[in-house]
């Protein structure tokens, strides 16, 4: 099962919103066969690790393991139920049921009615923590939302600005975090920032020091006051816009009118809920951050502390959660929390 969750990690910022899943194949306490799930639309782990194994007799007498319950429904695949029920798979250990309406125990029970060995819940924990963006979404009905900020040894995200300084990065971590930061890019469907933050760095929200995909780029803009000469607008990657104005769409700008006197975070994980947006990596200021953490709309929160001082500026987030994760990367220290 650990060599099932290592393989499905390799789809990560390729499959969603379709879980990562990885399969082994075992005969004889030899692996003979494994796979993952690559890319959203393509065939299954189950399905790879089977088309893999070069005698098929073997299966018939093998064990398939895979880290999320098979699907038993057609989507944009055939059920992976059906594949191992026609090569006779006697048995399958499964890492954690499948929460999705369409699966939720279905597979499971298919198997099982079919006088198929099943074992449910092997490292259940750690399947389900990889997949955490995937039942978040399914089962809260919004994205899995991450919070991101970089902040000085005295606690401030920024310095106060002027005209003079308005539209440049003040950059507070090193190199290999700003590395770091990118290949987080890659691995998340989406990345969101206010309209503060896209007219004070003027930032291009895309994947420059890693390989990997860009993510949709989310931008808030009420009044349409942001100038379209901003990275933001260059029409090089997805963008949407949430604005309160009529505006027309563009090559790869989406303008969605939302009213701000309402529930604004609400209405736009609504919207992103429907556009099937597994993750949203917040990059924002002070108060888009703190917009989320107020309405505890938050799941993960990863915090650079570097090594320079403001005195003076705009304060950082006061954040409250549990911390998982504190490291050094060279000068700086990287803390992860989750939300309570």
């Amino acid at each position: 099962m650990k060599r099932c969750i290592l393989l499905a990690k390799n789809g990560q910022g390729n499959v969603a919103p379709n879980p990562m899943v990885g399969s082994v194949i075992v005969y004889n306490n030899k692996i003979i066969g494994e796979g993952y799930h690559q890319n959203f639309g393509d065939s299954h782990a189950e399905v790879n690790a089977i088309n893999s194994v070069k005698n098929k007799d073997l299966l018939k007498k093998a064990t398939l393991y895979v880290n999320l319950e098979p699907c038993s429904h057609y989507g944009k695949t055939p059920p992976c139920t059906d594949l191992i029920l026609k090569h006779k798979i006697p048995n399958v250990v499964i890492g954690c049921v499948d929460e999705f309406a369409k699966v939720a125990g279905r597979g499971v029970l298919k198997l099982r009615n079919s006088d198929v060995n099943v074992t449910l819940g092997v490292l259940e924990k750690e399947s389900k923590e990889l997949n955490r963006r995937f039942f978040t979404f399914h089962n809260k009905k919004r994205p899995y939302i991450i919070l991101k900020w970089a902040q000085t040894l005295d606690g401030f995200i920024d310095i106060k600005r002027t005209t003079k300084n308005i539209a440049e990065p003040m950059w507070i971590t090193n190199e290999i975090a700003r590395s770091l930061v990118h290949k987080w890019r890659t691995e998340e469907a989406a990345i969101m920032i206010g309209t503060n933050t896209a007219e004070k760095d003027n930032p291009n929200l895309n994947v420059r020091n890693v390989n990997g995909n860009n993510p949709l780029r989310i931008v808030l803009d009420r009044n349409m006051r942001l100038p379209v000469s901003l990275h933001v607008f260059n029409q090089q990657i997805p963008t949407i816009i949430f604005t309160q104005e009529n505006v027309p769409d563009k090559k790869n700008l989406e303008y969605v009118k939302i009213n701000f006197e309402g529930h604004v975070i609400e209405q736009i994980l609504s919207f992103l809920y429907k556009k099937n947006i597994l993750s949203v990596i917040i990059e924002g200021g002070e108060k888009l951050i703190n917009s989320f953490m107020k309405q505890f709309l938050w799941d993960e929160a990863r915090i650079f502390i570097g090594d320079k001082l403001f005195y003076n500026g705009v304060k950082a987030p006061d954040i409250m959660g549990v911390l998982t994760n504190n490291s050094k990367i060279e000068e700086s220290k990287l803390l992860i929390f989750r939300n309570k």
